[in-house]
């Protein structure tokens, strides 16, 4: 089934749920009206299904391959790459003195989960592009500004991040890359990295690389690591590519998805680089484009829910097998209940996730224009939430696609199967959602949970403005942030981390789901307590809801029963 782009979904979650009126009325989104976002918008929702939706099967079938070195991209990609350029998408945040548009990352959001839903293998380079624009933006001298980000945002040229070591793994301050300096400015870049998303193409002029590395004097840990940038081509006075910087593919990852996208083990022989921002600080520097990432993957796993839920959708509504309860007894299976939960579950956990990242890229908005504090820690609550539930949420539902389409689903041809097996990384990279929730329970409650709280006092205040007109969604959504309040309260005064992070995986969940309670609410509000949103919304705190009394509960439970059980008693 092709690819539609649920622009008017967008549309109405900015418009009445996340409140992006509030960041087109600031002095530094003015330009963001309403006609130019439904103009962007619509545009993307164009290309994505008339370019890239017809890659989503060919580059799963003929995927990118390593030729003397060079990495060949699937037909098509190269195009629909500069496609995307063309329209503005990969700069479609950045600074517009270096060529990017300057709108807000709530309208960057929505085009990424576009990207995402129709291939998602054709939107992991563009997601470098704009996470390595907005780092040089916060970061970079001006010259490095000035030459790389309109190269990156016309898509002359592409991006990549590299972190990951073969002996480090999540752990980045093990990395062994080392830096020398050489005195005039340029440092010699010497390593490898693994797992380098977009490392090499056939399609980009050059492609510019930042490297996590350690000077001479860096001390151990993330504490001692600085940032670089080392582009393939080393470029010429004019800005143009020169000769070939010392570093090269020397091998491509066998991956279970996403065959179309060149995941690259990167060799740097005493590379030529640059530092960008301070010595020993680049972990703060490349966080600007992780936390960048983190808010574009849980997109790639909404987008790819999406997907995963118009596929299934449109089986559903084809496929007739058994005695149906309504009509000629014989109609399409989605007319049998246990179907027909399925498909409404997985549009109302959609909305909930997207929701959820959309809230959290409109108050990136508002910190950027603002400079509030309590914007940035709302943002910051938000991330770890967005990725981790974002991609839970792809992981989820393209499973149920496969169940929908029973027998058929694992039979390749259908297309089922390749949304769960692209998706199934997102909830790796990045930092993995177990990962995520460590950092919500620890970082983000460094400040004794005013942050969270906050949030669930505008939860509750929801509620209140609700329990009149709809108070058999109010009632629950209220219960439900009372207990995520208690757990919190709870989260915040364990000391000990283990205890901590043997619930943070649970306390995110639960979190996300009280989340998703209070947008359906929202929406329901929106359309006035009657119609298809409406019912939406008490399928969600109907059936989904009252899972969070579990997870928060779990969240509480501690660590020592699993701590109980010895080595020795797992491998038995």
């Amino acid at each position: 089934m092709p690819y539609r782009a649920p622009v008017a979904e967008y549309r109405f979650l900015l418009d009445h749920v996340v409140g992006f009126p509030q960041v087109a009325a600031t002095d530094r989104f003015a330009e963001a009206t309403p006609d130019v976002v439904a103009a962007m918008l619509t545009e993307a929702g164009r290309v994505c299904e008339e370019v890239l939706s017809p890659l989503q099967r060919s580059g799963d079938t003929q995927p990118t391959r390593l030729e003397n070195g060079v990495v060949r991209m699937s037909p098509g990609f190269g195009e629909a790459y500069h496609a995307l350029a063309d329209a503005g998408f990969l700069g479609v945040a950045g600074p517009v003195e270096h060529g990017g548009l300057g709108l807000p990352m709530s309208v960057a959001t929505a085009l990424n989960e576009m990207m995402s839903g129709s291939c998602l293998a054709s939107h992991l380079t563009p997601l470098m592009a704009q996470g390595q624009i907005e780092a040089l933006a916060h970061h970079a001298p001006q010259w490095m500004q000035a030459l790389y980000i309109p190269k990156l945002a016309s898509g002359e040229w592409s991006a990549t991040m590299n972190l990951t070591e073969p002996q480090a793994g999540s752990d980045v301050g093990a990395l062994t890359t080392r830096a020398e300096p050489l005195g005039d400015g340029r440092y010699r870049i010497t390593g490898q990295k693994i797992y380098i998303t977009g490392g090499d193409n056939d399609f980009a002029a050059n492609v510019s690389h930042l490297v996590l590395a350690r000077l001479p004097d860096g001390a151990p840990g993330t504490k001692g690591i600085s940032l670089f940038l080392v582009p393939k081509f080393l470029p010429r006075e004019d800005g143009t590519p020169g000769t070939p910087n010392a570093l090269r593919v020397v091998g491509l990852e066998h991956k279970l998805g996403l065959h179309a996208s060149p995941t690259c083990t990167m060799s740097y022989e005493g590379a030529t680089g640059w530092l960008v921002g301070e010595e020993h600080k680049g972990m703060r520097c490349m966080f600007t484009m992780m936390n960048n990432a983190r808010l574009g993957v849980g997109m790639q796993g909404i987008g790819v829910a999406e997907g995963a839920f118009q596929h299934a959708l449109a089986y559903a509504m084809e496929r007739r097998q058994g005695r149906t309860p309504v009509g000629d007894k014989r109609g399409a299976i989605l007319e049998h209940a246990d179907v027909r939960r399925m498909l409404a579950t997985m549009k109302a956990e959609l909305f909930a996730a997207r929701a959820i990242a959309f809230d959290c890229a409109a108050a990136i908005d508002m910190e950027t224009a603002t400079a509030d504090p309590a914007w940035a820690a709302r943002a910051a609550l938000l991330t770890p939430i967005a990725k981790a539930f974002g991609t839970d949420t792809g992981l989820k539902l393209a499973d149920t696609g496969i169940q929908i389409h029973g027998g058929m689903g694992v039979i390749e041809e259908t297309g089922a199967a390749q949304y769960w097996r692209d998706v199934r990384v997102t909830a790796i990279y990045e930092g993995t959602n177990g990962i995520q929730a460590m950092d919500l329970v620890g970082r983000k409650m460094t400040d004794g949970g005013e942050a969270a709280q906050a949030l669930i006092d505008e939860i509750e205040g929801g509620t209140e403005a609700a329990r009149d007109r709809l108070p058999d969604l109010a009632g629950p959504v209220w219960q439900a942030a009372e207990t995520l309040r208690e757990a919190t309260e709870a989260v915040v005064a364990t000391t000990d981390p283990t205890d901590r992070f043997a619930g943070s995986v649970p306390y995110l969940k639960g979190f996300a789901r009280v989340l998703g309670a209070h947008y359906h609410l929202r929406a329901a509000l929106a359309e006035g307590g009657t119609g298809p949103r409406t019912a939406l919304a008490q399928v969600y705190v109907r059936r989904l809801l009252p899972e969070h009394t579990g997870l928060l509960a779990e969240a509480r439970a501690g660590g020592a029963d699993l701590y109980a059980l010895s080595d020795e008693d797992l491998a038995a």
